[in-house]
């Protein structure tokens, strides 16, 4: 006879293993069983050692400010593993004129930073009195419209930051809807944030999160929450398809059937599937793919304390941004060494993955020396080229999600999140993949909560 399971989770990275753990807890009586085309689970998390230094092929933390990552922190037990870098401890900056420029974090600061002009300063207040435009914009259109262009060097290192993507490309909507419900609310983003500030008053001021990693790489998060799970590697899904009430999913495998299915796999890999129940309004959505260059340096080198730099577009610079992995991090070198971990290519810059990795490390090592005080060779260098690419959410993205809604609402059963369609984070697809599973144990979707506002941290 057929076995039908209660629910088939299609992917085992971060959504696929978050839904699964949420799910074991709030409906521990379902049988749920995840199918992983690959021999692995995790995704794009994957961390790296070598020679005594542990860098990561993917994402290299997430923050703990949002409820869903940390409640998986607590359930495991791994908040007593875990190793974190409070953004209140740690500098950010900006590569600004050819040098490096401490990032604000504090409203306050935002007066004295070179990085606006003070025409520039002023002209961020004129957000007070212009009118929400309802239709969706690129990131540099809003921001320019609301703030001012002297603000789109600050608006790029975000961006680069956090998708490696174009600013000019990148949809409002999809990438902040939160401050964009704000913005229509309120009237203006700064109105909207001063009320906010003053509702609070009074109340604890909050600390600014803190990044989360561990002692062995982010890996011990995907071995953690891989414990336990029924997972079948090897088994990519070819077709998904609904019979009698019943969702049935062909993979090399076999033929597996479940009363539900999550399909917790980046976007570009579920509109593989997904055509066999609607057509989507894309075939696919940009990527943006980045090397990982690890570089090792005896401490003589003078690494500036804090978490690293990004660099906007208009600097011309060849590397996107660095990371100083054994600040954030204890033991992401050997004593006596440090480590940096710097980014190539993204959205706008794809030909310069084309290079041999002893080019890609000649122009990192130079492009870094322009910035600070590096010894002539790196001890240890190594370029990572993930197999992973970033989603981009840009101007067309509105309508895949529009899409995903409707598939959603027309077959029951079926639950979509997984990387790039609610954004690129770790936090960002724990939080989807904890509303799926909250959805399966109630026995349906309940009303859509608000989008919250993504705080921007750099």
């Amino acid at each position: 006879m057929e076995k039908i399971s209660d629910v088939i989770i299609i992917g085992a990275g971060i959504s696929g293993l978050a839904a699964a753990h949420f799910l074991k807890k709030s409906a521990p009586g379902l049988e749920v069983m995840l199918l992983e085309a690959s021999g692995r689970a995790g995704g794009a998390i994957q961390s790296f050692h070598q020679e005594g230094f542990l860098a990561e092929w993917g994402p290299h933390g997430f923050l703990d400010n949002a409820e869903e990552s940390r409640e998986i922190l607590e359930d495991t037990g791994l908040y007593r593993e875990a190793q974190q870098a409070p953004l209140g401890d740690f500098h950010r900056y900006v590569c600004h004129r050819g040098r490096l420029v401490q990032i604000p974090q504090r409203p306050g600061k935002i007066l004295s930073t070179p990085l606006l002009p003070f025409w520039g300063k002023l002209r961020v207040l004129a957000d007070l009195w212009i009118k929400p435009d309802p239709r969706d914009q690129s990131l540099g259109q809003w921001a320019g419209r609301r703030f001012g262009r002297s603000v789109l060097p600050l608006v790029d290192a975000a961006v680069t930051g956090s998708y490696s993507g174009d600013y000019n490309l990148l949809s409002i909507d999809s990438v902040m809807p939160g401050l964009r419900r704000l913005e229509q609310e309120h009237g203006s983003v700064i109105r909207a944030l001063l009320r906010k500030m003053k509702e609070k008053k009074g109340s604890v001021r909050k600390r600014l999160p803190a990044m989360n990693n561990f002692p062995q790489g982010l890996d011990r998060l995907v071995e953690v929450l891989e414990q336990g799970k029924n997972i079948a590697f090897a088994s990519p899904v070819t077709a998904v398809g609904r019979e009698n009430g019943t969702w049935r999913i062909t993979t090399a495998k076999g033929v597996f059937s479940a009363r539900n299915i999550v399909m917790a796999l980046p976007v570009n890999s579920a509109l593989q599937l997904l055509p066999a129940l609607r057509k989507p309004p894309l075939a696919r959505i940009p990527v943006s793919k980045i090397c990982n260059v690890a570089l090792g340096f005896a401490d003589s080198a003078r690494v500036p304390y804090g978490f690293g730099y990004l660099a906007p577009e208009r600097e011309q610079r060849f590397t996107l941004g660095v990371l100083f992995s054994s600040h954030m991090f204890p033991n992401r070198a050997p004593a006596g060494k440090v480590l940096l971990e710097a980014l190539v290519g993204g959205r706008r810059h794809p030909e310069r993955l084309e290079l041999a990795d002893k080019d890609i490390i000649s122009l990192v090592c130079q492009d870094i020396r322009q910035l600070m005080e590096l010894p002539e060779k790196p001890l240890f260098a190594k370029v990572l080229r993930p197999a992973s690419a970033i989603p981009q959410l840009e101007m067309d993205h509105p309508k895949m999600l529009a899409y995903r809604a409707g598939l959603e609402q027309d077959h029951k059963g079926l639950y979509i999140c997984g990387f790039g369609w609610d954004g690129v984070g770790i936090n960002d697809m724990v939080k989807s993949a904890r509303k799926a599973a909250v959805a399966i144990s109630a026995g349906g979707r309940g009303d859509e909560a608000a989008a919250a506002v993504k705080p921007v941290y750099f």
